[in-house]
């Protein structure tokens, strides 16, 4: 058997895909730094002798991208610049036996669930479990909280039930543990993670948990934000928006996934909501919750999408004027309700079509209401510096796919991680400018 001991035991973990692969990453890389491990993560120049890529099998970028990851390495391993390859994730978790059968130099596969079984692989029987504690591959101030893997929604376009299974939610007092462990890593904001996190606890004992999981982190003394991303529609849990309101940690933000709002579309896609039900959920998030900041995702050119669903979708995003809105193309994944019942019928250009006049309309709104901040105080987190500016986020803003605020360098001396009353000053479509003020 390859003795770990005779190399350096560094070892390179490349993440792929969403922050739920991440945290995955960091669970991995804390086992092995518990075991003698050096870990590196995402790094431009790989230096280790063995290299761990976390796979993405969502949607076909994604698959393509992990694929040629992985074939990468494979050619780093056949030129001898490193010794072992492992691979984990949601694609290995889907493919193993074809990934197998066409990338022998891969050393081990592991899939979503099995992957802490590389240390013991590695190590044998004698290995430190150090269970809970991760590498924080985030700015030390702000990480990701999963509390649950798989999904029972089964959306007819999603693979995700395929890869991941059913609904599993963490034990409430593992996630408060670790929320506490993290505060005393320096943590300071924590955004929760799952693929439907409205479901927390629904697999305990058929009742919604959510409302209590986040009221109890929020009492966590250090936890200073706490934002909340993967919701669905339907069947929402009407208490969590009273926690919203009312707890000063718990960020004026939901991240939502409408998808669409013709009926035609939401039955189609067995998202279990009707047009009507919709309008009237945006409408009562946004009286229960002044001033929330709703971020959403919407697919065009979904099979049997036509003119007139669209249409409907455009007046819908011009009615909710969405804080902040994702959209993509419909991409036919195999296994998929739809793939096995309906014909992919948008033409692609179709599609693309659609999906640009989708997003301009949600850039000149999310434009707008950015502008509409210029004048208010805002409280910013700092999460680094870039030449002659620090960048921030306020808590309308979520890590890496929102708007960031700037503050000039040459005000003041700012800390990383810190949290500091500014005054907007202007806007750009994807960006605040501010200065620091003092009370």
């Amino acid at each position: 058997m390859w003795n770990p001991c005779l190399m350096n035991k560094t070892i390179d973990i490349i993440s792929l895909g969403c922050s739920k692969n991440l945290v995955d990453s960091e669970v991995l890389m804390g086992l092995m730094e518990a075991n003698g491990y050096r870990c590196t993560h995402d790094s431009d120049d790989p230096q280790g002798d063995i290299v761990v890529v976390n796979t993405c099998g969502f949607i076909n970028d994604a698959k393509e991208e992990s694929i040629n990851t992985i074939l990468e390495f494979a050619q780093a391993k056949t030129e001898g610049r490193i010794e072992k390859l492992f691979v984990m994730g949601c694609l290995s978790e889907r493919y193993l036996a074809e990934l197998e059968a066409e990338i022998p130099e891969v050393d081990g596969w592991y899939g979503k669930f099995n992957y802490k079984q590389l240390l013991k692989d590695l190590e044998g029987d004698q290995y430190e479990s150090c269970e809970g504690h991760r590498h924080i591959t985030t700015p030390n101030h702000y990480t990701y909280i999963k509390i649950s893997e798989g999904c029972d929604r089964h959306c007819a376009y999603c693979a995700i039930p395929l890869i991941t299974g059913k609904h599993q939610s963490r034990p409430m007092e593992d996630i408060l543990d670790e929320v506490r462990y993290l505060v005393g890593q320096g943590v300071k904001e924590f955004n929760v993670i799952a693929q439907e996190l409205t479901y927390y606890g629904v697999d305990f004992d058929g009742k919604q948990h959510i409302a209590e999981l986040i009221d109890q982190m929020a009492d966590i003394k250090g936890v200073e934000w706490i934002r909340l991303h993967y919701a669905y529609p339907t069947h929402f849990p009407w208490a969590l928006l009273s926690v919203i309101r009312e707890k000063r940690n718990v960020c004026n933000y939901l991240d939502i996934a409408f998808q669409h709002v013709s009926d035609r579309m939401l039955d189609r896609m067995k998202r279990h909501v009707t047009k009507q039900e919709t309008y009237e959920l945006v409408e009562r998030l946004r009286k229960e919750v002044p001033g929330i900041h709703l971020r959403t995702t919407l697919m065009v050119g979904f099979p049997g999408e036509t003119e007139e669903d669209f249409e409907e979708l455009l007046a819908f995003t011009r009615w909710a004027r969405f804080e902040r809105m994702g959209a993509f193309a419909y991409s036919e994944e195999e296994g998929t309700y739809s793939e096995q019942h309906y014909k992919d019928d948008v033409p692609e250009e179709v599609k693309q079509q659609r999906l640009d006049k989708l997003m301009r309309i949600q850039q000149r709104i999310s434009a707008g209401i950015e502008a509409e901040k210029i004048g208010t105080i805002q409280r910013v987190i700092i999460d680094r510096q870039e030449g002659d500016y620090y960048v921030g986020r306020t808590e309308f803003c979520s890590p890496e796919v929102d708007p960031e605020v700037l503050i000039p360098v040459c005000e003041k001396e700012l800390t990383i991680g810190a949290f500091y009353p500014v005054r907007i000053t202007d806007s750009e479509e994807f960006d605040l400018y501010a200065t620091t003020i003092t009370y």
